[in-house]
């Protein structure tokens, strides 16, 4: 049988809330205590309702945080990636296979978000050639 771990990450928005995992109980039950609140936006941590954190379950606290910034910001770049391939497809899609009334439908709402967007990104590429 695979150990459990220590410590349990409920996912919520911003962070998790810890949990203390514990087997070693007359029952044999899995019991998880609360123990604090893990922000990984501002790298935060929380102690629930006056418990104690060791050394140790800080330090794999902190280690959450960053792994799970870590894997935000990856998710991010892959959404931006998809965004690209969504934005092909629906070009090929307008121009091979989309109706008029579709296109009708659609075309002012996508005009101004892809507008919005290259304003956005033409204004950051000037502020990035000024920098240097």
């Amino acid at each position: 049988m695979t150990s459990l771990p220590k410590l349990y990450f409920r996912i919520r928005d911003n962070g998790a809330a810890v949990f203390r995992v514990d087997t070693e109980n007359r029952f044999r039950r899995i019991e998880m205590d609360q123990i604090a609140i893990a922000n990984h936006r501002n790298g935060e941590i929380k102690v629930h309702n006056g418990r104690t954190l060791t050394d140790d379950e800080r330090a794999q606290i902190e280690d959450w945080i960053a792994t799970r910034q870590n894997l935000l910001k990856s998710r991010a770049m892959d959404e931006v990636l998809r965004t690209v391939d969504h934005l092909n497809q629906t070009t090929q899609w307008a121009q091979s296979k989309a109706s008029d009334e579709e296109l009708e439908e659609i075309t002012d709402a996508l005009m101004m978000a892809m507008h919005d967007l290259r304003s956005t990104l033409v204004k950051k590429k000037a502020d990035r050639l000024d920098q240097t």
